[in-house]
């Protein structure tokens, strides 16, 4: 064996150097074990935020990489207003609804996005580029049958498995949202923001340590929805809308909300978007979304209770009572104890530190032995 150049040593701590304080990323996998027809699929939410510098600013921009088959789809999931044109600029983070399929107990979306290869694309840049770090270019590689992540054929198309899951939380049903860890977050600052535990999120992403998160850490965010009178056999039966979002149900004849004010599914008809005839949706005298007091206490509202298709196409209404005296009210977000850790430059983390400093010592011993 031809002995090692000089520099051999210098360039081989560099590298170690390297590797100890740049972490590559990992692919996440998220808990999907629901195997029945109807629970193993489910609509999942995905954050995304594109780099700077990206061509996908727009709204249009999203819709058209994520390839979602309505403009309103993507208004419905932000809580934006139905009139907000497709040029609008793309709010970051902007949260996009995909279908999820669960199988061999882990979830990815269902056949979307895909991504058609350009020159100049590696997986990699893929990844990190086109879709933020939402996968990793293992997962696009092993996805796909690629052997070697740095050959891809221009105008090939890739399938772009993005993690999501579809199981309840704790016994209830929830919508799961897939975050990228943004630089300087910590595991109670992101359980805060979107209405969860810290504790919840741990477990769901299967951390023992808060400390062990990491900026670009793929999370799996469970959302709590609003509850609903829909009915078990109405067709849109798995319809589950978290806080600060609405969607169009019925052939596009009801916009149904959620907010944390009542955590009750607010239901209306939805005036002038179908293309098709929408059956009038009303509780007697009542019209569908319409609330009457029958109590300093109590009221009724003439409630939405799903579609069917059975025989016609018949939107289902049912009056519900509620008592207006203890309405629902959002849990408690958790505070961020005075320790919680956030997330620093990589330097300054006694785990890099530590690795950093041994790394130092290994190629001063390999040096003075040269």
């Amino acid at each position: 064996m031809p002995p090692l150049p000089a520099s051999s040593p210098i360039l081989l701590c560099c590298l170690l150097f390297t590797a100890a304080l740049c972490p590559a990323a990992r692919a996440a996998r998220f808990a999907c074990n629901a195997t029945a027809p109807r629970a193993s699929t489910c609509q999942a939410l995905i954050s995304y935020a594109p780099p700077n510098g990206t061509a996908t600013a727009t709204l249009a921009a999203v819709r058209a990489l994520f390839q979602l088959r309505s403009h309103r789809a993507l208004l419905a999931a932000n809580g934006l207003p139905l009139s907000t044109p497709p040029t609008a600029p793309a709010p970051t983070p902007l949260r996009v609804r995909l279908p999820c399929l669960c199988s061999g107990g882990a979830g990815a979306t269902f056949q979307r996005p895909t991504y058609r290869v350009r020159a100049g694309d590696t997986l990699d840049a893929i990844a990190r580029g086109a879709f933020a770090g939402l996968v990793t270019y293992q997962d696009i590689a092993a996805a796909n049958n690629v052997s070697d992540p740095n050959k891809v054929a221009v105008g090939q198309q890739l399938w772009i498995p993005v993690p999501c899951s579809c199981d309840p939380v704790g016994g209830q049903p929830v919508v799961h949202l897939t975050y990228v860890t943004p630089a300087g977050s910590s595991v109670a600052g992101i359980a805060q923001e979107f209405g969860s535990a810290e504790e919840t999120i741990l477990a769901v992403n299967k951390m023992s340590d808060a400390k062990g998160l990491l900026a670009g850490q793929v999370l799996d965010v469970p959302l709590r929805t609003c509850g609903s009178a829909i009915s078990n056999t109405a067709i849109d039966r798995n319809l589950f809308v978290p806080n600060g979002s609405y969607i169009l149900t019925a052939n596009n004849c009801v916009m149904c909300g959620c907010s944390s004010s009542t955590w009750q599914l607010d239901c209306q008809a939805a005036q002038g978007l179908s293309s098709s005839f929408c059956p009038a949706a009303k509780c007697g005298d009542m019209f569908l979304g319409n609330t009457s007091s029958t109590s300093s206490c109590e009221s009724r509202t003439c409630s939405y209770v799903g579609y069917t298709n059975s025989t016609s196409f018949a939107i289902l209404t049912n009056i519900t009572t509620s008592n207006t005296c203890n309405s629902g009210m959002a849990p408690m977000a958790q505070l961020a104890h005075s320790s919680a850790f956030r997330l620093e430059p990589a330097w300054l983390r006694w785990t890099e530190l530590v690795v950093s400093l041994h790394v130092v010592l290994l190629c001063l011993g390999y040096l003075r032995q040269d």
